[in-house]
């Protein structure tokens, strides 16, 4: 856990890499709520946010703690796939 400690969590790819994940939804959510109803594009934008969030609570804990937090990342990571399903059939948006 101490040498968790020493990393900030914004130098993290994983970090970083979900931040920009968040971004994109934000970004895409402009466009795609006028088509969409607002509970899909806020359970995206959550679950979306959640990446992020979960790494520095994560950080927070012990090396368990730590691992639960990133299996919940890849749980959302599912979630928002599935909840990315129902938009591409409506081609709002593409699989790209």
């Amino acid at each position: 856990m101490e040498n968790r400690k020493k990393h900030k969590h914004k130098n993290l790819n994983i970090w970083i890499i979900g931040t920009e994940i968040m971004k994109y939804f934000y970004d895409l959510n402009a466009n795609f709520q006028k088509r969409e109803d607002y509970k899909l594009t806020s359970q995206i934008i959550n679950c979306a946010m959640l990446m992020p969030s979960n790494i520095d609570e994560g950080l927070s804990r012990t090396d368990k703690g730590f691992s639960t937090f990133l299996d919940y990342n890849l749980g959302s990571s599912f979630e928002l796939g599935t909840q990315l399903i129902t938009p591409q059939n409506a081609k709002y948006i593409t699989e790209k």
